[in-house]
């Protein structure tokens, strides 16, 4: 996928929970400098509370709507930034629109046995607390692979590599992405 005019502004991390996203976010900004942007936190620190309460309290439709919300004011933003977002953002179609047009999406993968060792000890996984995890987590991921597939301009798979190795594997990419429109 190309982009129209001038190259995107932004880094965009897209994937399951658990993928690397923030780990590979913070380096990004240790690298680049970027205003760092973890979705997740921003509502959490707008709403007052943590992610789980979002959830129990408003309900999960609520809360994407307030992913949907950051969204649109981040595509307001002129600044440059490197954006994490949350695992369940590419759910709406508006959204992968928005994401794709605020900059250069990364789609960070990793096998289903990798994302529960990562998230598995978590407690403020809301969509993880049931009885089998693993095979929520199988499910999710195969409902929003064909999103993540749609959204991303690369897909990187985060199973074994540090943060630094794949912060300067993006990086490589997303110059040479841009030096060949």
């Amino acid at each position: 996928m190309n982009f129209e005019g001038t190259p995107p502004k932004n880094l965009i991390l897209i994937g399951f929970m658990g993928s690397g996203k923030s780990t590979v976010g913070r380096e990004l900004h240790s690298r680049l400098g970027y205003e760092l942007v973890d979705m997740d936190s921003v509502i959490e620190h707008r709403e007052g509370r943590p992610i789980t309460r979002i959830f129990e309290e408003n309900g999960e439709e609520h809360f994407r709507n307030l992913e949907t919300e950051l969204l649109r004011e981040l595509m307001a933003d002129g600044h440059r930034k490197i954006i994490s977002t949350g695992g369940g953002v590419i759910g709406r179609e508006e959204n992968r629109e928005l994401l794709r047009k605020l900059g250069y999406v990364v789609w960070l993968q990793a096998p289903v046995d990798v994302i529960y060792e990562r998230t598995s000890r978590n407690r403020e996984r809301p969509l993880l607390q049931t009885e089998n995890p693993v095979e929520k987590i199988t499910t999710l991921l195969e409902k929003r692979k064909p999103w993540y597939e749609e959204t991303a301009h690369l897909k990187v798979d985060t199973a074994g590599l540090d943060g630094g190795e794949l912060a300067m594997g993006i990086l490589e990419s997303a110059r040479y992405f841009f030096s060949n429109p």
